[in-house]
């Protein structure tokens, strides 16, 4: 074998820095965007907020529009048609207020009630993630039991043996099948979630990186076997173990510490507001939904056109020092843009498919993935899912998550789909309407469902009322 040179010619996707940015911006709740944002204006000299920060009104119905006291608020239960004679739309003090005004926060058990932010556990978002993937039923049994036994960091520390013994009696695995669907759950969000290792978790989020990201190659060299004996042996000792240059290794030790050591604890770290923020605003008109973004869905910034202007007659040094942050400016601005725009087309699109979900409740909830969505836009499916990563839309049955309207479906005898949380807004219903005296056991639930032509096993049954916290037909025994 000989060394020798060669050149050859191909084409790779590089994510240029304005595009990092998008997809920042993209994923980021209301409150956090206003953080990033008021950041930037304190950071850049060329960032001022608007003097007439005011929501815009061009899209949706004016003041004199708003219904008034209790006319087509959200109802307590969830469970009434939003359907009526009088279609309800947002007045200006529902656009401006952040959603704390309005003749729609009246009612006394308060939309403030609506607006509280659930905390939403690593398992709860990787769960979310599991159902709306495309793989099999069994495979989905399995993924389940894997997130259960992840550590709140999100690692994966039981052998994989002991995952299989959690599924016996119902289910036989060997260790083969389950770590095929571990490394599927190892590509959900967040990135190096279900990882063994230290190692293993660095290098998931390494994979997802630039191929171009300098220092990778050996960044991947050192997560595989020397990371541990970094600490110990520096920057120095490891080039020298590598037989490579001590700056390379700086470098790579560098992008190694950028990246999150325990992505778990993302989601906690999220999930820290205390009160949900709208980012869209979806009201009836002439019977049809419509949608718009909520008025501080994007706070106000502008370019200082006096600094603009002095880029002309200033020194070198100085003209590039403002250029610099004028086109970071710029940047941002257009990912401000860009970001809405996507939040709008998702949010169309989600009236469109789910239309009958707000006029009926959640038992007219038609099963809908991130691919169907993402198929329709021409977009990807991760953009989709960070375009609805705690998203909020403020609606006539209150303040919805953006995924809320998306559900794993089931298959029903007239050909059709039923969503899971359909079905369990129908269990619920039939629970609610038993006899105290002797209540509806999971055996006799199936029946009624095959009746109405959803054919769900026994387990299915079970499985979806201890999701909603229902007890089982002997606890729910009362004397009337």
């Amino acid at each position: 074998m000989k060394a020798r040179l060669q050149t050859s010619l191909g084409q790779q996707l590089v994510m240029t820095p304005q595009l990092r940015q998008a997809i920042k911006l993209l994923q980021m709740s209301t409150t956090e965007l206003e953080l990033e944002i008021a950041e930037a204006v304190e950071t850049n000299p060329l960032l001022e907020w608007a003097e007439n920060d005011q929501p815009s009104l061009d899209a949706a119905p004016g003041a004199d529009e708003r219904p008034s006291e209790g006319s087509d608020g959200p109802d307590d239960s969830g469970e009434r048609s939003a359907a009526g004679d009088d279609d309800w739309a947002p007045g200006e003090a529902d656009w401006s207020s952040g959603g704390s005004g309005g003749s729609f926060d009246d009612d006394e058990n308060g939309s403030a009630a609506e607006r509280v932010a659930e905390t939403e556990t690593l398992a709860d978002h990787l769960l979310w993630q599991l159902h709306l993937s495309h793989l099999s039923a069994r495979d989905r049994t399995i993924g389940a039991a894997l997130i259960d036994a992840l550590e709140e960091d999100g690692y994966l520390r039981e052998p994989l043996s002991a995952i299989a013994e959690t599924l016996l009696p119902g289910m036989r695995a060997d260790d083969a099948e389950i770590l095929t669907v571990l490394h599927q759950i190892q590509r959900f969000d967040p990135i190096g979630v279900g990882a063994r290792s230290l190692g293993e978790c660095l290098q998931l989020q390494l994979d997802v990186l630039d191929p171009q990201t300098p220092g990778l190659a050996l960044a991947r060299r050192i997560a595989d076997g020397p990371l541990e004996r970094l600490p110990r042996s520096g920057v120095d000792g490891l080039a020298h173990e590598l037989k490579v240059p001590a700056a390379e290794v700086d470098i790579a030790v560098q992008l190694l510490r950028s990246l999150d050591p325990r992505p778990g604890t993302q989601i906690g770290d999220l999930a820290h507001d205390s009160y949900v923020v709208p980012d869209c605003v979806v009201w009836r008109q002439g019977g049809v939904w419509r949608a718009a973004l909520a008025g501080h869905a994007g706070p106000r910034v502008v370019i200082h056109r006096g600094y603009e202007q002095m880029i002309r007659r200033c020194g070198e040094s100085d003209a590039g020092y403002l250029r610099a942050h004028l086109q970071e400016a710029r940047w941002l601005l257009k990912g401000l843009e860009a970001r809405g725009e996507t939040l709008l087309r998702v949010m169309r699109c989600l009236l469109q498919q789910q239309s009958a979900f707000l006029e009926f409740g959640e038992q007219a909830l038609r099963p809908l993935t991130l691919r169907e969505v993402a198929g329709e836009l021409g977009l990807h499916e991760s953009t989709i899912s960070r375009a609805i990563a705690r998203k909020y839309v403020r609606t006539p049955r209150g303040t919805l998550a953006l995924r809320s309207f998306f559900a794993s479906g089931i298959d029903t005898d007239s050909g059709g789909e039923a969503s899971s949380t359909a079905i369990q807004a129908m269990i619920r219903r039939l629970i609610d309407d038993e006899n105290p005296r002797k209540p509806l056991s999971d055996a006799k639930l199936a029946d009624l469902l095959k009746t109405s032509g959803i054919p769900v096993a026994r387990r299915t049954v079970a499985k979806y009322r201890e999701a909603m916290n229902i007890s089982a037909s002997h606890e729910r025994v009362r004397i009337a």
